[in-house]
């Protein structure tokens, strides 16, 4: 086979794929949205859960807070080490490699596996209870090495002209990393806060261990509350309130595809003002 029949093979398999994927995401969203929009009604819109109405409302606070209290443990966490790793320790170096290697295995931990641990380190030894705090250390866990190595290739990717055209000015390494560096790979780091946000609205498995099903909106870090996915998980177990719990999927899928679009147009922004600086 010549080289240009593989090249157009190739091809053709990647638009295969390509279009395999889409055609399965649209029927996904195609089925949700015709099975739960019609469901979609005041009641599921009440500011108190109870029996009869099954709102989500409360579900959909403490999503929000769920997501913001994750993120303000791993993000300062994630790009810090990120930026050691890329730009302080040395790139050839064991560390860096143990590093990296742990990154990706705990990437590949089933979220289950996550939510015990939370259950026994924050819940049961540290005395956390069932509660938003536990479930966000044990979220912010989860979606650490997802930052981590997203932020890491994001800073790889900025040229090393960049770096040495500021030393060459006379800037130290850290007014680099933070004036030069950091605006350049903002648009990578952010993809990777969307992967991690992603992650942390759609969790289920780790906080029914960790934050419960409680469903009311949390009125402190500690105490107990259920979010938008382990509200619809709850519904569907109960068998009583399928329709609901589709409703709910819409509402989660709005909520999605709400934050991915905010963060891909600040992306956008500030990929474009860190162009227009440099």
């Amino acid at each position: 086979m010549s080289a240009r029949a593989k090249s157009f093979a190739a091809r053709l398999l990647v638009y295969a794929g390509a279009s395999f994927s889409m055609t399965v995401l649209l029927f996904i969203m195609g089925y949700i949205l015709v099975r739960g929009i019609p469901h979609l009604s005041p009641a599921l819109f009440a500011w108190e859960y109870n029996s009869e109405n099954v709102s989500l409302t409360p579900a959909l606070i403490n999503t929000l807070y769920m997501t913001v209290l994750s993120l303000a443990f791993a993000v300062p966490l994630g790009v810090g080490a990120a930026i050691y790793l890329s730009e302080y320790a040395k790139r050839s170096s064991r560390l860096v490699k143990v590093v990296r290697l742990t990154a990706e295995t705990l990437s590949g931990i089933p979220s289950i596996i996550y939510g015990l641990f939370g259950a026994l380190f924050f819940v049961v030894t540290l005395r956390m209870n069932l509660s938003l705090m536990a479930g966000a250390l044990t979220l912010s866990i989860m979606i650490l090495p997802l930052i981590m190595r997203t932020t890491e290739e994001a800073l790889l990717a900025v040229p090393d002209a960049y770096r040495e055209g500021s030393f060459g000015l006379g800037a130290g390494r850290l007014r680099t990393t933070l004036k030069i560096v950091l605006p350049s790979a903002a648009p990578g780091i952010l993809a990777g806060v969307i992967l991690g946000i992603g992650r942390i609205v759609g969790e289920t498995a780790a906080l029914i261990y960790t934050a419960g099903t409680v469903p009311e909106v949390a009125g402190s870090l500690f105490d107990s509350a259920r979010t938008l996915s382990v509200h619809m998980y709850t519904l569907a177990s109960e068998g009583l309130h399928i329709e609901e719990a589709y409703a709910t999927a819409v509402v989660l899928l709005a909520t999605v595809a709400g934050i991915n679009a905010l963060s891909a147009w600040a992306a956008g922004r500030l990929g474009r003002r860190s162009n227009d600086q440099i």
